[in-house]
């Protein structure tokens, strides 16, 4: 059983990267925060019986489910406000919506040490990053992030994205592929 130092430990350890992963998926900020919110609490609700090693899978699964769960009910909605509503339409108001990502910071550790240059092109290279991300199909982007950010095996995500270890493997070889190539299409190469 994990302990509360265990629990308390792992969710500020996440929480960044799941609020950035909520983020590729639902593009709202506020959402973002509160499906995150959700899972923690669900996970601290249901799961505290739980070993400190489940934890990691335990909640990416969690977050999954709330994530898929919120583009279930959203397709439901507008479905019904479609068909109820005379008149639909887009308010257009997109003018100062600003990228909740560029406010983030790129590292929590500090830039003691680094040069502004440094870490000027640190930040852009992360902002290319995370938006050629963003421009992956939604299964590989989730195999990608898991696998790669939350740095989980492939047997755990698998189980989380609810597929085969093969299907987490080609869309992991696919997102590398399409991540690689968009780079190299923007001049950057490792």
């Amino acid at each position: 059983m994990a302990t509360r130092k265990e629990f308390s430990d792992f969710l500020q350890s996440t929480e960044r990267r799941a609020f950035r992963q909520a983020m590729f998926a639902v593009r709202d900020e506020a959402l973002s925060l509160d499906l995150v919110q959700d899972a923690m609490l669900r996970l601290v609700e249901k799961y505290s019986d739980r070993p400190a090693a489940e934890l990691p899978p335990l909640f990416q699964r969690i977050l999954h489910n709330l994530i898929t769960d919120h583009f279930r009910r959203q397709k439901a909605r507008s479905l019904w406000t479609v068909l109820l509503s005379p008149a639909t339409g887009a308010d257009g108001d997109d003018g100062g919506e600003r990228d909740p990502l560029e406010m983030l910071e790129t590292s929590p550790t500090t830039s003691f040490g680094r040069s502004g240059a440094d870490e000027l092109e640190r930040g852009q290279l992360l902002a290319i990053l995370e938006e050629e991300i963003a421009r992956l199909p939604a299964r590989q982007r989730e195999a990608f992030l898991l696998r790669y950010w939350e740095e989980m095996d492939v047997a755990e995500t698998a189980a989380v994205m609810g597929c085969s270890e093969g299907s987490v493997k080609t869309h992991c070889s696919r997102a590398n592929h399409a991540l690689a190539a968009a780079l190299r299409a923007r001049g950057i190469s490792s």
